[in-house]
Order: structure tokens, then sequence, then C-alpha cells
């Protein structure tokens, strides 16, 4: 699954064209790389996120198409 989609499915970030231009700005690395929109995301990888002065660091447990509100929080494990 690409990585901007992954951010709007995990709910890490709410919006996919958000997850994309913060992708863009190079504000969001993966296993310590910055990692463009188009990033396959596989179980088991670190993304960090930075927003202003904010980092999230979460580590990918599940990688699913869909998820509901619920289920979207177990999608990762934050670090």
């Amino acid at each position: 699954m690409r990585l901007d989609k992954y951010l709007k499915v995990s709910r890490l970030i709410k919006r996919r064209t958000i997850a994309n231009e913060v992708c863009d700005a190079k504000h969001v690395t993966v296993n310590g790389k910055i990692a463009r929109a188009s990033y396959d995301v596989k179980v088991g990888d670190i993304i960090e996120i930075q927003m202003g002065e904010n980092i999230m660091k979460a580590e990918v447990l599940v990688v699913t198409e869909h998820a509901t509100k619920n289920d979207a929080g177990l999608m990762y494990k934050m670090l």
C-alpha cells in the first residue's frame, strides 16, 4: 500500500491530500530515510512524521486496504 494511503487509512493523518503534501515537503521518514508518497509500506516499517515541532513515530503492525474507526488504531504502535 502507498504511504499516503496508509497514513489516511490508519488515521495518522486525516486526509490523503494532506498526507501527500507532508510527504512532498519531506517531513515523513520511513526507517530513517525520507520517503515519498508512493513508498510501499510493509509490516515492521518505522514511520516518523514531523508536523511543526511535533514528531510522531509509529511502527506498522498491519497493512489493510480498509479500516473502521475502531480498527485504525490497531494498524500501528506509537513509539
